[in-house]
């Protein structure tokens, strides 16, 4: 079934103004909250929708895609949009809670505008080999994370009688104006301690070290962060565990460099080696492989090894190995050796003598990029 289109949902023009979308959405969402409509599946459904909608009509480079492509814009390949049928009903009022403004309680979920409050996120980095890149790995780390403490109890919070907002009135020159502002006492949860053991902190949290298990697919690259829901530090009361933040660090391989997805690999080889041919074991991030290098190879040559670099992330394949073929010149001669070359300097065997088919340099390197 077809997606609806979002400037149908919220009831604009595409010619809307930021503004025109924001009251657009928050009259939807006012009209669907599920605190005004208790156990109406439709309606809550409906309200993920319009938020679905706003998150992507909010955002300046994610509506250019949708006025170009559509729905297509976030399908397949490209990643998701992250919208209301992704999200929870916390991760809505998380992003969006304050578009609901004054007089009405816009943290839902529990009756009576209570706020499940997020515990924050942990940051770790784990370092990757360029094996373990590769072939995707599954990391155990220690992670030090708040959690609730046995043996807390809560109470009814006094300020905002467990309603987690206060109501207040300011004068304006428009008249008396009521607004409803998150309680600062409870943070909104609409509990607060009653008792907590002597090792808890103010809010009732400890320390405690946890071992983590992070599943790293193929194909991650350096700086890329991933995230494990619910392994960051937990939120005090009813709320919501934060999430563990992992940033990946690639290590540098002794033999081996990355271009993406490709591998590059710098063999070098005698002037007897070169002129015989020879077999040779090299290094590849899923073991050695042998390659059989023909007589008269030249300096420069590379050979491509299909499929054995990296795997793309978004499962396209896998790269290659380019394995460049240097022929090392000797610094030093011995006496024999020095003779052996003077006499060859004038064999025709030894003067370059390039066919059609041998590539310059330069056609080697635009042959790589292209």
């Amino acid at each position: 079934m077809s997606k609806k289109d979002f400037y149908e949902i919220l009831g604009v023009s595409k010619s809307a103004s930021a503004e025109e979308i924001k009251k657009a959405y928050r009259k939807k969402a006012i009209e669907f909250h599920p605190d005004k409509n208790p156990g109406n599946k439709q309606a809550e459904e409906n309200f993920k929708t319009a938020a679905e909608a706003y998150e992507v009509l909010s955002d300046t480079d994610k509506k250019a895609k949708y006025d170009q492509y559509g729905h297509a814009a976030f399908d397949g390949g490209g990643g998701g949009y992250g919208g209301g049928h992704h999200m929870n009903m916390d991760d809505i009022f998380s992003q969006f809670g304050d578009i609901f403004g004054g007089g009405f309680g816009g943290f839902g979920g529990n009756s009576g505008g209570q706020r499940r409050v997020k515990g924050s996120n942990l940051r770790i980095k784990v370092k990757l080999t360029l094996e373990e890149i590769a072939n995707g790995v599954e990391k155990k780390v220690k992670v030090k994370r708040k959690i609730q403490a046995q043996g807390v109890k809560y109470k009814t919070c006094a300020t905002c009688n467990g309603q987690g907002q206060v109501l207040r009135v300011t004068n304006t020159i428009l008249g008396r104006m009521q607004s409803a502002t998150t309680c600062h006492v409870c943070g909104g949860t609409g509990q607060t301690i009653e008792s907590k053991p002597n090792n808890a902190d103010a809010h009732g949290m400890i320390l405690e070290d946890e071992t983590v298990s992070i599943k790293i697919p193929a194909g991650v690259v350096d700086g890329m962060q991933l995230k494990v829901a619910g392994k960051g530090n937990d939120a005090p009361g009813n709320g919501i565990a934060g999430d563990l933040i992992v940033a990946v660090e690639e290590q540098e391989h002794e033999f081996l460099k990355r271009e993406g997805e490709n591998l590059h690999y710098d063999l070098y080889i005698s002037f007897a080696e070169a002129a015989l041919g020879v077999s040779k074991e090299i290094e590849a991030v899923n073991g050695k492989v042998r390659i059989k290098l023909e007589e008269g190879i030249q300096s420069g040559k590379i050979l491509r090894l299909k499929g054995k670099g990296i795997p793309s992330l978004n499962s396209y394949g896998t790269g290659d190995l380019l394995v460049h073929v240097n022929v090392w010149t000797p610094k030093k001669l011995n006496k024999e050796q020095r003779q052996f070359f003077e006499n060859s300097l004038t064999d025709e065997n030894f003067i370059p003598n390039p066919e059609k088919g041998d590539k310059s340099f330069f056609e080697k390197v635009k042959d790589m990029f292209s």
